[in-house]
């Protein structure tokens, strides 16, 4: 028997608890602790039925309280604790080392039963003419609908039609569809493939994302398609679950004997987001390795279509089998084939690509032999005072010419107010002093000087080692990284390369 501070202390945690799950958006009119209770889910306001898809718990003590909503295309969940009570349960629950008072919550959750369907207890009918020739309008034929067993049957006083899900011709399940497009089904029966029967033994096989996709791709002469019952999630889940944990796919599980034997999967969902998403959670548990995707066409010049009935409605039988027949591997990360870069090679055979083929030296009679490519490693040796720096200046203030590449230089040989001169003088074709060497040519000018500053400065950044150590090649490199995220630069230039420090690390 609890005491009248325990009493009051359990009260207040579960005041605490409601409190919180009101400001989620929960809100029951009646709550109940120690029970699983269902109500509307607050993010997907149960889609288009208003199903009562939020499954909320409270435990009888007030510590915690949780909920999840089972609709395929939300999948919304939640905890919260009342301030003051350590997250031990969720930490337990996580590790798997939940204790005796624990287990408490789970044995206040109900088994599942699955439920066996007679056909004589659904009251299924003939479809009427209204609804034969609502099918019509979307290109469904009249033969199609008897082979599938498509029937009607009056619910809330509605008319509407049933799709029966079948094994070996035994009734599993039954899902009904309005014409104003809202769904229900039989509750507790086992999830499976709608048309299961069809693909048994096929090597091929078409996965769509609703019934009526699977009927329009029976008008396209493909029986071997199935559906999948309870269409799209809204996004791609981050980890894939074991299979007694994957309760939203648990229809692939139930069908493996079926899909095992099929080598080639064609998966033909929606072209929406999470018609993509499904596709991706299908090819997850089939196996990527024999899954095909779709692209469906332009039904006209701005819109595609998104399935398979609106390119029969659309565009007919024969572009339907065209999709199909056009289905493209599913891609594999890592995994290529040379097709899926023939754009580039296009461009590359064009040269319309980029710089692969090389930068102009500046001297047409070398551009023959040699180019600048991005990415390649450019060695110039030769004898000592042969002009192997001065032939790397030029070059460089050729390339900036014709095609504005910056660079970092890492030129340990030359004082920095050297190297300036003679860039300057390269950019600008005159001397930098009035003297002999310059012959004819006069000196260049203060406003030339100045301009070429600034062109000096924008084109070339430096790499200058201010220690009494050689720098390394690693110190090199991290530095020009540094300059090609900072400034844009294109190319470096170590000169000498024989100053670096090519100690190599102790192993």
């Amino acid at each position: 028997v609890r005491s009248m501070e325990e009493r009051r202390a359990c009260e207040e945690r579960l005041g605490q608890v409601v409190e919180k799950m009101k400001k989620e958006g929960i809100d029951m009119s009646q709550w109940r602790l120690g029970t699983f209770q269902r109500t509307i889910c607050p993010q997907c306001e149960g889609g288009s039925t208003e199903e009562r898809s939020l499954s909320v718990f409270i435990r009888e003590d007030g510590t915690h309280g949780n909920w999840t909503c089972f609709r395929a295309n939300c999948g919304w969940k939640g905890y919260t604790q009342p301030d003051g009570v350590p997250k031990a349960y969720q930490a337990k629950k996580d590790s798997g080392n939940e204790n005796e008072s624990d287990q408490e919550v789970k044995a206040n959750q109900p088994v599942k039963v699955i439920r066996k369907l007679r056909e004589e207890d659904l009251r299924l009918e003939p479809l009427c003419d209204e609804l034969v020739t609502y099918f019509s309008e979307r290109m469904i034929s009249a033969k199609t609908l008897r082979r599938n067993n498509v029937s009607q049957r009056k619910r809330n006083n509605k008319i509407v039609i049933a799709f029966t899900y079948r094994r070996d011709k035994v009734l599993v399940g039954c899902k009904y569809r309005e014409v104003s497009k809202k769904f229900s089904q039989e509750a507790n029966t086992e999830k499976i493939l709608y048309g299961l029967d069809d693909i048994k033994q096929a090597r091929d096989i078409i996965i769509v994302e609703g019934e009526i996709d699977k009927l329009s791709m029976e008008e396209a002469g493909y029986c071997n398609c199935v559906s999948v019952p309870d269409g799209a999630p809204a996004q791609v889940s981050n980890k894939l679950p074991d299979k007694d944990h994957d309760k939203k796919y648990s229809y692939l599980w139930n069908c493996k004997e079926y899909l095992d034997p099929a080598s080639r999967i064609i998966l033909a969902t929606d072209a929406d987001p999470p018609g993509q998403a499904l596709a991706e959670e299908l090819a997850r548990r089939l196996g990527k390795e024999r899954c095909w995707r779709v692209k469906w066409p332009k039904k006209n010049e701005t819109e595609f279509c998104k399935d398979a009935n609106e390119v029969l409605m659309f565009l007919g039988p024969r572009a339907l089998k065209e999709v199909i027949e056009g289905a493209e591997l599913y891609p594999i990360r890592g995994l290529f084939n040379f097709k899926d870069f023939f754009p580039e090679i296009d461009s590359y055979y064009l040269g319309i690509h980029g710089d692969e083929l090389g930068i102009p030296t500046g001297w047409k009679c070398m551009d023959g032999l040699y180019k600048v490519v991005p990415g390649e490693l450019t060695i110039v040796t030769g004898v000592p005072n042969s002009g192997k720096s001065e032939w790397i200046d030029a070059l460089l203030c050729n390339i900036n010419n014709q095609c504005g590449w910056k660079f970092v230089l890492c030129s340990m040989e030359n004082k920095v107010r050297d190297h300036a001169r003679k860039l300057l003088e390269k950019h600008i074709k005159k001397p930098f002093f009035d003297a002999r060497y310059g012959g004819s040519v006069e000196r260049m000018s203060k406003d030339e000087f100045e301009e070429g500053k600034e062109w000096l400065n924008e084109s070339f950044h430096l790499i200058r080692c201010e220690d009494d150590c050689l720098p390394s090649i690693d110190w090199v490199l991290n530095l020009a990284k540094a300059a090609v995220l900072r400034h844009g630069v294109r190319g470096l230039v170590i000169d000498p390369y024989n100053e670096l420090d090519h100690q190599r690390p102790p192993n």
